[in-house]
């Protein structure tokens, strides 16, 4: 077994973490996904949480593709709200949440808004805090208006959260809600490290809509604004290309 100690400093980050997984694994097993896994818990409290060990190798094409089947798979699954129904966290940082039954509502406002709020420079948050307002009216409408149903995602979709062995991938610390399913295809594209082979065979299961490039930038938004305020000015440049975008829907 693998034991990951909590280093954090927020009590239920572990506790937050196995629900995840388990939430994770219960889809999977009701869409009959056996080749994309999810570790065992074993134990948790907020020390330490004790689960599957895996000796991770370099992923090839075919560890690729079944992931991008078996998320395309986990992502069809329909659930009854968007949102989730306690606050978790992403990385290091909060995540709140709610159940909604609006995407664009919940993604404007428990995602763009809370993140916004977060930014320690007065003149930054204040100018991006305007960006959202003028633009959360007709954003949240658009958002709406392109999300078929809302599905179980990862929420914390890059390369460090995905594992390979021998028999495939696993899906690791995850910052699960519903929303969106190309939220989390939007953020396999923000650090690298997910292969031609994974987009082919997710496009195979559940292609992409005609407006994905522009969701990856707003969706994105919500991450680069989210290390800006864990690292710093190297990510500002990610935030004001989101706010961009974001300006165009301006009411």
């Amino acid at each position: 077994m693998f034991v990951k100690t909590n280093t954090t400093g927020f009590a239920d980050a572990l506790t937050c973490e196995a629900e995840g997984l388990e939430s994770l694994r219960e889809v999977l097993v009701q869409v009959g996904v056996e080749h994309l896994r999810i570790p065992q818990v074993a134990e948790v409290d907020q020390y330490k949480l004790v689960m599957t060990q895996i000796v991770s190798v370099a992923p090839d094409e075919r560890g690729q593709a079944l992931l991008g089947e078996g998320l395309a798979r986990l992502h069809q699954q329909e659930r009854e709200h968007y949102g989730w129904g306690r606050d978790n966290y992403i990385g290091l940082s909060p995540q709140p949440n709610g159940l909604t039954e609006s995407w664009g509502q919940f993604f404007v406002d428990y995602r763009l808004r809370y993140q916004v709020s977060q930014i320690a420079d007065p003149v930054i948050r204040e100018r991006f805090q305007r960006v959202v307002d003028q633009s959360s009216a007709a954003l949240t409408r658009w958002l709406d208006s392109h999300c078929k149903h809302p599905s179980l995602l990862h929420g914390d979709l890059w390369r460090g959260n995905v594992l390979f062995d021998h028999d495939g991938p696993w899906l690791i610390d995850p910052a699960v809600y519903q929303g969106d399913r190309e939220a989390d295809i939007a953020m396999t594209e923000m650090f690298g490290g997910f292969g031609a082979a994974f987009y082919r065979a997710y496009d195979s299961v559940y292609p992409r809509s005609e407006v994905y490039t522009t969701k990856r930038e707003i969706y994105n938004l919500y991450h680069y604004l989210n290390h800006y305020n864990l690292f710093g000015g190297g990510y500002l440049g990610g935030c004001e290309r989101g706010m961009a975008v974001v300006v165009g829907f301006k009411s």
